[in-house]
């Protein structure tokens, strides 16, 4: 497995999408709204609500805004957010996805073009660019919050896929539906998990010489940058 060009896409993502606290706070309260309205107010029983709350309160987002959040979502003149992708094509043959939480197709739709016109890449037809990605629960755990043979053993036996070990972090991934599963074990051992969440991991990557990767990057960090955009992944591989 090609960890460290993995794990760099990664790190480089996460780095820039959350640089902006506001982005954060504005992601997480669509995340609550967009649970509460898909499976009840009640974190006991919506086991999608439970872990966005816990992600909430990892970034520090006020417990009020979280209450006053689960409350607004159960009115009904409240507007869900629609979850979907655009896949696109950037420099050098490098795929795209960038999943989008939505109040307005139409805008979202508008923004995709002007981010393309801007910074370049095409929008590609569904499934061209997802058919090279595995949708995968990802787990990072520093590793001053961890004893690496526990922690190896406690998400092995609880139903992890693989174990890697990067500068500072172990990365323990999962398949997409034990993600909560295996977290909660962790969770029981009292270690901290930095983040836990659903992404999208290539199953081929692409080099590229250092402008295709700049420009690439600067089309990536745009999109990041959409009010409408929750991630964006990418195959392209890093250093």
């Amino acid at each position: 497995m090609a960890g460290h060009s993995k794990w760099a896409n990664i790190k480089h993502r996460k780095g820039k999408a959350d640089a902006i606290k506001g982005k954060i706070f504005s992601r997480l309260t669509k995340e609550i709204i967009s649970a509460v309205k898909q499976g009840g107010p009640d974190p006991k029983s919506n086991t999608k609500l439970r872990l966005v709350i816990q992600k909430a309160r990892a970034a520090n987002l006020p417990s009020d805004n979280i209450e006053r959040n689960i409350k607004k979502a159960t009115n009904p003149d409240q507007a869900d957010y629609t979850q979907m992708s655009y896949e696109l094509y950037g420099y050098g043959g490098v795929g795209i996805i960038a999943e989008i939480m939505t109040d307005n197709k139409n805008r979202i739709s508008s923004d995709m073009r002007i981010a393309t016109n801007k910074k370049g890449g095409t929008i590609a037809s569904p499934g061209s660019v997802a058919f090279n990605f595995d949708r995968k629960g990802v787990i990072q755990v520093l590793k001053k919050n961890a004893i690496e043979e526990e922690l190896f053993l406690a998400a092995t036996d609880a139903g992890a896929e693989d174990f890697d070990v990067t500068d500072d972090s172990f990365i323990i991934t999962t398949p997409p539906d034990q993600l909560f599963h295996v977290k909660e074990k962790i969770d029981k051992l009292g270690i901290k998990c930095e983040e836990a969440e659903l992404q999208m991991i290539p199953k081929i990557y692409v080099e590229c010489d250092p402008e295709t990767q700049k420009l690439n990057l600067d089309l990536i960090e745009y999109l990041e940058a959409l009010e409408d955009v929750d991630s964006v992944y990418h195959n392209m591989k890093m250093e």
